[in-house]
């Protein structure tokens, strides 16, 4: 053999090594636990370096696992940024055929494409409960499905618009007259961690792998919680987020103004106030929510299912909550496309952060591939295994964010290009710098090169994602 072909073949071997060390053997695959948010920033866990909120248990999976940390959705085609999210996540497909499948989802040939199904052709028990938000039935796709929900818990009149200093205050997040997460009795959140319970006790009597999808309503609106979580945050101790002002001068074209449900939760102008307060809820539900998680992680524990178990941990997408004078996730800021994403299981490094650019929907093809799985050609996200076992430093060449047809993002090197086409108007962030997204280089000189570089990028990665928008028209210069 010539020292070419030796060294060939060393290579190849290390890196089937290296993915062999996390994708657990045909013989011995392991449960997957998946745990997801709604509405859940990155910037909203203790351990990630937010000193105001208590997150014990998720910083628990931040200590036992490797937290990507710039983990990013790929947008919204309308408002309920969520169902873009989610669909992303069951199908595998990028954001623009995403909204396409919508009409053919149901069919049989395309429900078994999803991801319960394609774990169940593994040999898995599957099970769902919480926030599905898919066009495809969540009783058609896992074993068992409890306690399906809808988009959100009922809004009320009295919680939109508010609060404004100095009146009193006509709604609260503790009390049970106003719905929404309290409907039934026992809030959403709490339900959901007893679903969970109950099927992992369920789970350690089968001989078959488990896939558990649990899909938290929290921390979405209405942000409610008992009152003993909101007392853990007064408003003495909230901070306003340094980016803030009173109102986003582009909200209205970008489609982030007052017609916008998320927007309407707070009064316009913003106040230092309003944002405080939804502040305190916000970070109030999170704590309530985590101490549900931590409930099922003891669970997990108890039934013995622990070692054999990896553990996802991510949100659909992320929420201004009063950044950039705006309140909800429709925008391309890394307040509201970034989101948490921890793994904990076998051969994953404990306490580890790694800063690659992923998508939070690289988790279905992870988990495919733990599960022993190739990986279809219909999916286009990629497996995290090559990055979490330092095989790889780079997922994707640049992460692309759209919303409507009001706004595109690209970032590329450490940078961030978003473009507003109806204003028109173009933002250059030096992401490293100026992480919060305040200082617009976009007319720098020196920076003309690199946003033409972006924006070629950009369109190709429309083309790439099935984004058909004409980006040219309003950005002749580039």
């Amino acid at each position: 053999m010539s020292i070419r072909c030796l060294l060939v073949c060393c290579v190849v071997g290390l890196s089937h090594f290296a993915n062999a060390a996390l994708a657990a053997e045909q013989s011995s695959r392991p449960n997957i636990l998946f745990i997801f948010a709604d509405d859940q920033t990155y910037e909203s866990i203790h351990a990630l370096g937010n000193d105001e909120i208590e997150t014990p248990n998720l910083d628990r999976l931040v200590r036992s696992g490797t937290t990507l940390t710039h983990a990013y959705n790929q947008g919204g085609f309308h408002g309920a940024v969520c169902v873009a999210s989610r669909t992303m996540l069951v199908s595998g497909r990028y954001l623009w055929h995403a909204q396409q499948l919508e009409q053919t989802i149901r069919q049989p040939e395309e429900t078994g494409r999803l991801w319960p199904r394609l774990m169940k052709k593994q040999g898995y028990d599957t099970y769902f409960t919480g926030k599905w938000h898919i066009k495809a039935d969540a009783n058609e796709v896992f074993d068992v499905a409890q306690n399906v929900r809808g988009g959100m818990p009922q809004q009320t009149p009295e919680g939109y618009d508010r609060p404004i200093e100095g009146q009193p205050d006509k709604w609260s997040p503790s009390d049970p007259k106003f719905g929404g997460f309290w409907e039934g009795g026992k809030h959403w959140s709490e339900v959901v961690k007893d679903d969970a319970v109950g099927y992992l006790e369920t789970a350690a009597k089968s001989d078959n792998p488990f896939f558990m999808y649990i899909a938290f309503n929290a921390p979405h609106d209405p942000r409610q919680s008992p009152q003993e979580y909101v007392d853990r945050y007064p408003l003495s101790k909230i901070k306003v987020p340094g980016d803030f002002m009173p109102e986003y001068p582009f909200k209205d074209e970008i489609g982030c103004g007052k017609s916008l449900r998320d927007e309407k939760l707070a009064p316009f102008p913003r106040t230092e106030y309003s944002v405080k307060v939804n502040r305190q809820e916000y970070y109030a539900i999170i704590t309530h929510m985590d101490h549900q998680i931590g409930l099922i992680l003891d669970a997990l524990k108890k039934t013995g299912q622990e070692d054999n178990t990896y553990i996802f941990f991510t949100a659909d997408h992320g929420l201004s909550c009063g950044h950039h004078g705006l309140l909800g996730k429709q925008n391309m800021f890394d307040h509201s496309m970034r989101v948490p994403l921890m793994v904990v299981g076998k051969g994953v490094e404990a306490g580890a952060k790694i800063d690659t650019p992923v998508y939070l929907q690289d988790i279905m093809p992870t988990t495919l591939e733990l599960a022993g799985s190739s990986i279809p050609d219909h999916v286009k996200f990629k497996s995290l295994l090559p990055v979490l076992s330092k095989q790889k430093n780079q997922q994707y060449d640049a992460i692309y964010g759209a919303y409507t047809a009001t706004q595109r993002m690209i970032t590329d090197d450490g940078f961030k290009l978003t473009l507003y086409p109806k204003v028109p108007k173009m933002l250059l962030f030096d992401m490293q710098n100026d992480p919060n997204e305040q200082n617009d280089l976009s007319e720098v000189a020196t920076n003309h090169d690199r946003i033409k570089t972006m924006f070629k990028k950009l369109q190709s990665l429309q083309v790439e994602t099935g984004d058909t928008l004409d980006l040219g028209g309003a950005f002749p210069e580039l």
